[in-house]
């Protein structure tokens, strides 16, 4: 059947990596230092893997190609999570359509629930700044000045209890959906961190793939402003658990 889909240019191809994060269909890897799409059935030829290419070496282009498959996508999904997550698998085998969006209960242990409200110290906010909304945040706001940064997704909030110890203390804070919020966050990251002194960056993201895309945003960033500065990734489970870091 004929329909679109991705082509790539390997000699534009420098090999950065960036569309295999930007992919939420798993569809693209690294091989031998250039980027491959894996199998036409993994490519819904929406081209989000486009905007994220440096060199222009995607382009979506109409050719006789195999159906997308959803389902094997999701199992290709699957099966790259448990591979890197191999110490912590998955605690919610993705089933089938969006694992983002999919229904679920999280039933919490009795002895984590207990412990924290056998707790005395009270709780306080490390939030050090306002907004913390990516699109919101000033560029040149004089917080950001030989700063820590934390980029987190806005679920991990919700989904990991102790956030603001174990993550925000001592950090300036930045929230940010890459499914629901419009654009790309790489531009304003990109500004941010080409003009102030930041020390480092900590990425806080969820174990699901749409949640690459805050990830992705922040390494084009880096590349793009030239400050490649220490950072790292930080992956919150559905359950609330730490499950790569």
């Amino acid at each position: 059947m004929k329909r679109n889909i991705i082509s790539i240019d390997e000699e534009k191809c420098n090999g950065c990596g960036l569309c295999v994060d930007a992919c939420h269909e798993g569809a693209l890897v690294l091989e031998n230092g250039k980027a491959k799409l894996i199998s036409d059935s993994y490519c819904d030829g929406l081209g989000n893997c486009l905007p994220e290419c440096p060199t222009n070496a995607i382009t979506i282009e109409e050719r006789d190609a195999d159906a997308y498959d959803e389902e094997l996508v999701m199992k290709n999904i699957a099966k790259k999570a448990a591979l890197q997550n191999s110490s912590a698998p998955l605690q919610h085998p993705i089933q089938g359509g969006c694992p983002g969006s999919r229904a679920m209960a999280i039933k919490k242990p009795v002895e984590r629930v207990t412990g924290v409200q056998a707790q005395n110290e009270p709780l306080t906010s490390e939030l050090m700044q306002w907004p913390c909304q990516i699109k919101l945040v000033p560029v040149n706001a004089p917080y950001f000045d030989n700063c820590d940064l934390l980029i987190a997704a806005d679920c991990t909030a919700f989904a990991y209890a102790n956030i603001h110890k174990d993550f925000m203390k001592n950090r300036i804070t930045l929230i940010g959906c890459p499914k629901l919020d419009e654009g790309d966050y790489s531009e304003k990251l990109t500004a941010i961190l080409s003009n102030n002194n930041i020390k480092s960056v900590k990425v806080l993201r969820m174990e699901v793939p749409c949640c690459g895309g805050i990830v992705n945003a922040v390494k084009t960033a880096l590349i793009q402003s030239g400050q490649m500065i220490p950072w790292s990734i930080v992956v919150i489970g559905t359950n609330g658990e730490v499950v790569q870091s």
